[in-house]
């Protein structure tokens, strides 16, 4: 965890702004010694929004599942893929 002070991110921004890019994780800004906000590169922020979309669908999957969704394996995947394409709805 890195954690850096609101003064530091106020004086050197440009060391801030480097280590978010070089470390890819959230730096932990403190205002009087008390946490206040995260900061984190865009591509770090792109990245964990990604996989909490992910981790979504993927709960939702499990719910489907344990409402007793229908599963298929990935032959018949294949097969139904193949007669879409084929025109055999």
């Amino acid at each position: 965890m890195i954690i850096k002070s609101s003064t530091t991110l106020r004086n050197d921004y440009p060391s801030i702004s480097k280590l978010a890019h070089e470390k890819q994780e959230p730096i932990y800004i403190t205002k009087n010694g008390e946490g206040d906000l995260v900061v984190m590169s865009i591509e770090a922020f792109e990245r964990r929004e990604e996989l909490m979309r992910l981790k979504a669908a993927l709960d939702e999957a499990e719910r489907e599942y344990q409402a007793g969704a229908p599963t298929y394996t990935l032959d018949e995947i294949d097969t139904m893929m193949e007669e879409i394409i084929n025109g055999k709805e």
